[in-house]
């Protein structure tokens, strides 16, 4: 069955910025099955534009920024 888009409920979403994009924090439910947290990271390209990048490895900083936003994902589970 391929994925449906429709199908896939986001339940919260939060997001911590700095000067290089934002870190967006949010919780997912695809086809009512279980609730899932998603960490993806989105950066400003050179016109400026919002684009989803790796996520790869996070500063200190950007745990420390994150680390709220994923304990209220948590209660919501």
């Amino acid at each position: 069955m391929p994925y449906d888009s429709s199908l896939d409920e986001q339940l919260f979403s939060q997001s911590w910025e700095d000067e290089g994009g934002k870190i967006v924090v949010s919780i997912h439910s695809y086809n009512k099955g279980p609730k899932k947290l998603q960490i993806a990271r989105e950066i400003k390209d050179r016109m400026g534009n919002a684009a989803f990048a790796k996520l790869g490895r996070l500063s200190k900083e950007e745990i420390r920024g994150i680390l709220p936003l994923i304990q209220e994902a948590i209660a919501i589970m």
